[in-house]
């Protein structure tokens, strides 16, 4: 089944946006967390240990935009989207309630990550609850 409009949206944004954090983490983490007031330093430890992930999300975010135009890879990205946009604001909910306030740029981003999520779930909710129903009328194979 092609994607809808809507779902084309929603993965392209989420996409775009995951490709971009991560590249930005990955190639010049630097300039990417001062904007967050973060100072790095130069520790080869914790600049790896922050680009590891960072190629990770860049590589999400092409999974997402393969999604668009494969439809082959559509439910994939779909997964990968929710994933991402669910996870990234979960986490910053509980670095809130264990760690305090951030900082407003971070506050910004977990906005930002909760409008992706919202889209994403609005956007796909008609697969989700289509493939939530076939798995309940599943038959046990024996």
């Amino acid at each position: 089944m092609k994607p809808t409009l809507f779902e084309k949206i929603a993965l392209g944004l989420s996409g775009l946006t995951a490709l971009t954090i991560g590249a930005f983490i990955l190639f010049i983490p630097h300039a990417f967390y001062a904007g967050y007031g973060i100072t790095l330093g130069e520790d080869a430890n914790l600049l790896s240990e922050l680009r590891a992930p960072g190629a990770g999300l860049a590589g999400f975010g092409l999974l997402m935009l393969r999604g668009i135009w494969r439809h082959a890879a559509l439910p994939l990205g779909m997964a990968v989207a929710l994933t991402v946009f669910i996870a990234f604001p979960a986490g910053r909910l509980v670095g809130l309630a264990m760690d305090g306030m951030p900082s407003d740029s971070a506050i910004g981003a977990l906005v930002v990550e909760l409008i992706i999520a919202a889209l994403c779930l609005a956007a796909f909710r008609r697969r989700l609850w289509k493939s939530a129903a076939g798995l309940s009328t599943a038959q046990p194979t024996y």
